[in-house]
């Protein structure tokens, strides 16, 4: 599996989302994702699941220390306490002693930022934290968390799949040396119809959303989180990474709309 480096640590390209993942379902998920040689798990204290996602880490035969945990603080928790009994409560419920990433889920508009990055600083002395990161930051919240405050952020985890335009923030965090890491990478699934993109797939003998993948796996400095709860949709992913798109199969991409968000809540940022 390729990685990305970051903050000192090495981030699989590829890794699990979690997302609307449940129970034993999720604990199964999990440990056959794991089977399969995935090694970036990614969950949230908000999705419910970190229990789940925990039973599967404990049930695999993969050590710990090989794989890459991701999890994230909501954002009504942003003050120093709030994140580290955010962080306490996720750490039990994961059965683990630290998390690899640990990532602000939201920005909240009334949140201090320079004390939120100095709890994760203090978390990270502890160990309890390899890496701090961000999701859903614009560029104008990434300049205020890198360059006023200078926090170490490991990446930017935000919505980005081939019909939602993500240049103007790729381009500031690769001046950075920051990863995005893709949420919704293939748009919940609404990608199958795309003329341009079956077109493409049938090239490959591939699926529209394994082109979507491959597509993003293109990008350097991305990585990628597909939610994969079915045993063939997790291997349909992992197979995509042998797929190599060539500069018509961009240009077809690229000519596709770039405006198609699917997750924008009450709370998100401008995204400007």
């Amino acid at each position: 599996m390729e990685t990305l480096s970051t903050q000192g640590l090495a981030m699989p390209r590829l890794g699990l989302g979690t997302y609307r993942m449940t129970g034993n379902d999720c604990a199964r998920a999990v440990e056959h994702a794991l089977s399969l040689g995935y090694r970036h798990v990614d969950t949230a204290e908000m999705y419910g699941n970190e229990d789940g996602v925990g039973a599967g880490l404990a049930a695999s035969s993969v050590a710990r220390d090989d794989i890459f945990l991701t999890t994230k603080v909501w954002h009504d928790h942003l003050t120093r306490d709030g994140i580290r009994g955010a962080l306490e409560a996720s750490l039990e419920k994961l059965k683990t002693d630290y998390v690899d990433l640990y990532l602000v889920h939201w920005p909240a508009p009334d949140m201090d930022m320079g004390e939120v990055f100095e709890t994760m600083a203090a978390l990270k002395e502890e160990g309890l934290i390899k890496a701090m990161g961000v999701a859903n930051f614009t560029v104008d919240l990434m300049k205020r968390a890198v360059e006023e405050i200078g926090a170490p952020i490991a990446c930017n985890q935000v919505e980005y799949h081939l019909k939602l335009d993500q240049s103007k923030l790729l381009g500031y965090l690769t001046t950075k040396g920051i990863p995005l890491v893709a949420y919704v990478p293939l748009g919940q699934g609404r990608l199958a119809d795309e003329e341009g993109l079956v077109a493409i797939a049938e090239k490959h003998d591939a699926s529209p959303a394994q082109i979507a993948l491959a597509w993003l796996m293109d990008q350097p400095g991305v990585a990628a989180i597909p939610k994969a709860s079915r045993n063939e949709t997790q291997q349909a992913n992992l197979d995509a990474l042998s797929i190599r798109l060539d500069d018509e199969d961009r240009a077809l991409i690229a000519a596709l709309p770039k405006d198609v968000r699917y997750v924008d809540p009450d709370f998100a940022p401008d995204w400007d």
